[in-house]
């Protein structure tokens, strides 16, 4: 749980201080992404939707479950909620895959829904 921790520690920092390549660097190259608009593959994807976010949008995060899919792969299942300046906040469920890359556990698999 620590390593996906830190991952999501790196992703809220980024994401709370609307930082969208930041943001896009905790994500690997080829990252299936999907947000709540339509799905893109890669960090400039990433970068692109959060550069489409509110000023102000923060993010806060508890980690419900996890799973060890291999030595360098993690599954993550989260509770996060999206704090906005100018309308309620919402409440979203997140599923992560990371992935170790050389000495950097990044995420290749980002999915929201909300249930």
């Amino acid at each position: 749980m620590d390593i996906l921790t830190g991952v999501l520690d790196a992703w809220k920092a980024a994401v709370d201080a609307h930082e969208p390549e930041r943001v896009a660097d905790v994500f690997t190259e080829d990252a299936i992404f999907q947000g709540l608009h339509p799905y893109s593959v890669g960090r400039t994807g990433v970068a692109a939707y959060y550069a489409s976010q509110p000023l102000g949008m923060t993010a806060d995060y508890r980690i419900v479950e996890t799973r060890r899919l291999a030595e360098d792969v993690i599954l993550g299942y989260a509770s996060v909620t999206f704090a906005f300046t100018d309308r309620p906040a919402l409440s979203v469920h997140l599923s992560v895959v990371v992935r170790r890359a050389g000495d950097r556990w990044l995420i290749a698999h980002y999915q929201v829904s909300r249930l």
